[in-house]
């Protein structure tokens, strides 16, 4: 016999033996044959049963996950000599690798000819897709060095249990006692990310701040809340005797979508959730279009398809969210008095939310004049000037409409023939009084 891609010999016992075992395990298994030459000459072990335990050991403390149940070793008298014989099947929770490395091309290993050599980053995730389905967070993370304090002490906080059997039931820790995709997604190594940004006016040309939030996502969706509650202000106004304090975002509407944007985006998609502030309006982009089969309708109506269901569990659990499919529902009630109301833009590959601010449109606003048509805001502009000045020039108005001399000499014009402003003085004195009813 030949070495080949399901065949090697090694004459005695060494620690690279277990390179072989995982390379057999992550492609189409095969057998190993300690006290051969690679020629195929019977050399023998010395010590045969003192080997079988040492092999015996290395696979079950060297290799993750556990192999052992697709590995045999046995002994082999040939030519009068004995030799250890390590039979290995092509595993079902590809790929192994080696704990010390981790599930990384050092780590994971497959056969090419009769070599056992480092698998390709792209060969490590088309085994982990074969063998963990096509849900993301059941998915073996990549990371299986994580580390979960965040996460505990916001269970702690929440008076939740949080320990090794609760991380099973959660699907953090799959069958093989491996660490899952949600497990990473939840730990302090998260490698997605939340970016937010603030900018000056309604366009994205000037900003004022910007942040990047990392860790344990339970973390990240806390410190956003906290970013954007910042820049949620309130604006007071009277009714009659009574004041009423009105923010310029809702903020169940803000924490329905911060929590749809983080539990039900895509993780297959190396990308950051994206939230911008502008004074008119904040935006909310995450990675992921509609489930597929779910349309905008269905999900106007409450329908609730999850993407991420271990996700959403979790957020469920801590009371995060309280019912599945009732977010958008939420969102629309705290806009079900405002004229303007939320907007919802879906592609392929990515989901946006648009929340508009509510006291925006106050603050711009004028109070009507009976006297004006709705379709004059320049009028309206220009006699809201009279709510601090007795009289007005023309430079005023100038400055108020941010215009021309001349379109403000034609506004004026326009104004006096309509009877809202009255003429004091001539010439560069001349000032206007706005028309008592």
């Amino acid at each position: 016999m030949r070495e080949s891609k399901t065949v090697e010999y090694k004459r005695e016992y060494i620690d690279d033996i277990k390179y072989t075992v995982i390379a057999f395990a992550n492609t189409d298994g095969g057998k190993l044959y300690i006290g051969m030459e690679d020629d195929g000459q019977v050399y023998g072990v010395p010590d045969p049963d003192g080997i079988m335990l040492r092999v015996t050991n290395m696979i079950r403390d060297a290799i993750r996950p556990d192999v052992t149940m697709f590995t045999e070793v046995y002994l082999l008298e040939m030519e009068d000599k004995p030799v250890v014989a390590v039979n290995v099947q092509r595993g079902t929770a590809r790929p192994y690798y080696l704990a010390a490395k981790g599930v990384r091309p050092e780590g994971v290993y497959v056969r090419q000819g009769s070599s056992s050599v480092p698998a390709s980053e792209t060969a490590i995730l088309n085994m982990i897709r074969e063998t963990s389905g096509d849900r993301y967070e059941d998915a073996r993370s990549l990371n299986q060095q994580l580390t979960f304090d965040e996460t505990a002490a916001y269970f702690a906080r929440r008076e939740v249990p949080f320990g090794e059997k609760q991380m099973r039931t959660l699907n953090m820790v799959s069958e093989d006692g491996t660490y899952t995709n949600l497990a990473m997604l939840l730990s302090d190594q998260c490698v997605h990310t939340i970016k937010l940004a603030v900018f000056d006016g309604s366009k994205k040309t000037v900003f004022r701040d910007r942040r990047e939030l990392t860790g344990s996502l339970l973390r990240q969706v806390e410190e956003a809340f906290s970013y954007i509650d910042q820049y949620n202000r309130t604006r007071a106004e009277f009714n009659g005797l009574v004041r009423v304090d009105n923010r310029d975002y809702p903020t169940e509407a803000l924490r329905e979508v911060l929590l749809n944007a983080v539990v039900h985006r895509d993780y297959a998609i190396s990308s950051p959730t994206l939230i911008s502030i502008f004074d008119d309006r904040v935006e909310f982009v995450s990675i992921g279009g509609l489930v597929r089969g779910i349309s905008y309708e269905d999900i106007m109506l409450g329908v609730s398809v999850l993407r991420n269901q271990h996700l959403a569990n979790v957020f469920y659990r801590l009371k995060l969210i309280e019912a599945y499919g009732t977010g958008m529902l939420k969102i629309n009630e705290c806009y079900a008095d405002r004229m303007e109301k939320p907007r919802i833009e879906v592609t392929a590959n990515a989901f946006k939310i648009t929340l508009p601010n509510q006291n925006a449109a106050a603050e711009n606003s004028v109070p009507e004049d009976p006297r004006i048509p709705s379709a004059m805001p320049k009028q309206q502009i220009v006699l809201r000037l009279f709510d601090t000045h007795e009289s007005i020039s023309r430079k005023d108005v100038e400055a108020a409409l941010n215009t021309s001399q001349a379109s403000a000499v034609l506004l004026i014009r326009k104004m006096l023939e309509d009877g809202l402003l009255i003429r004091v003085g001539s010439g560069k004195n001349a000032r206007y009084r706005k028309l008592r009813m």
